[in-house]
């Protein structure tokens, strides 16, 4: 049986962007989610009870009600897998309930349920996703009424609503579990089903949720980098890549600046070490952004970063299982420390360069 650890992407087609450009996204988190029908193959194989649930708490909750069911079939087989976990008591990992929430002090899977695995609503403690689903005064980490809307809350807490793919990973940590979830969800949607629509506000949106267009830059020149770098949304990460048909993490924002004709570092470690850094707070569209990641071999210095676009948000190239060049949050909890963030146009080579455009000019 597996465990769910509190550890916190859709990928998307060339073509598959190119026809959404055309829809006008707003960046509000899934405006546009839609509840799919239910096939007949999931009519047929998920119990009456638990399909009447998953579809009322996606309904209520706004989130695709075959991804809940997907997590339901793939950790219990919606309740009707035999065994230690399922209907009392916890599995090898401390896990318990049909959704298989964490939820025994000292285990493997920790405690995401928060508190005893059956509990009056007013023993409940603070902590924990456990929830009285059903309104009967008990939160029930077995019945399903209290465990797939607790489900939903974690999937949500985890950012389904912008990336589905790390949501799922969320919940349990292994990119095989998360095709599963997926590949069962297309099978109980009714027609096609394309989970592109969470992704959407990263890859698509030119407006935030005020309606203010994203990554204003304080100047002209600035503009053209922040501009160069959000156009790359929707191509995929590639290790090494510099483009232009991919690009990774440095790659990225080394040729954003080489479009306003300035040469910067290659790699992460030396944009960090080129500076200037800029105190946290103060940082602005085009700065660069650096996380503390460290791989083997690698020279020293964070080995991930990213372009700050304003607001928070920042436009990246985060990793092969991460989906497409996105706009993502920098100051996630989920994601690693921020060691700091640089400008490079304050940088004195980036504005000798300059200069000698000016005069060529």
């Amino acid at each position: 049986m597996l465990a769910m650890f509190v550890i916190p992407v859709i990928t998307t087609s060339t073509q598959q962007v190119g026809s959404l450009l055309a829809s006008g996204l707003v960046c509000t988190p899934n405006a546009d989610a839609e509840q799919p029908d239910a096939s007949g193959y999931a009519m047929d194989s998920i119990p009456e009870n638990y399909l009447e649930i998953y579809q009322e708490v996606g309904e209520e909750k706004g989130i695709p009600w075959n991804i809940l069911a997907g997590v339901g079939q793939v950790e219990s087989h919606h309740g009707r897998w035999e065994g230690p976990g399922i209907t009392e008591g916890h599995n090898d990992w401390g896990a318990a309930g049909p959704m298989q929430f964490g939820s025994l002090d000292g285990s493997a899977a920790g405690n995401s349920w928060g508190g005893e695995p059956v509990q009056a609503v007013e023993e409940r403690p603070e902590n924990g996703y456990g929830v009285d689903g059903n309104g009967d005064g008990i939160v029930n980490v077995y019945d399903p009424a209290d465990a797939i809307p607790a489900a939903a809350d974690y999937l949500i807490a985890h950012g389904l609503e912008e990336d589905v793919r790390q949501a799922i990973f969320g919940y349990n940590h292994a990119w095989w579990y998360v095709d599963d979830v997926l590949e069962w969800a297309e099978q109980y949607a009714g027609g096609e089903f394309d989970t592109s629509g969470s992704i959407r506000t990263a890859v698509l949106c030119e407006l935030d949720q005020d309606g203010q267009f994203i990554g204003s830059a304080p100047d002209e020149l600035t503009q053209a980098v922040v501009d160069w770098a959000l156009d790359q949304r929707g191509k995929p990460y590639i290790w090494g890549g510099t483009g232009p048909d991919g690009y990774d993490c440095s790659g990225l924002t080394m040729k954003a600046y080489e479009s306003i004709g300035v040469t910067i570092p290659r790699v992460s470690q030396d944009q960090w070490n080129f500076g200037p850094e800029i105190p946290m707070g103060e940082e602005q569209p085009g700065d660069l952004v650096f996380f503390d990641v460290t791989r083997a071999g690698e020279p020293p210095g964070p080995g991930h970063m990213a372009m700050v676009i304003g607001d928070g948000l920042m436009v990246e190239a985060w990793c092969t299982n991460c989906g497409p060049i996105a706009v993502r949050e920098y100051d996630d909890p989920n994601r690693s420390d921020i060691v700091g963030f640089t400008r490079p146009l304050e940088h004195p080579d980036v504005r000798a360069q300059l200069e000698a455009q000016d005069n060529r000019g």
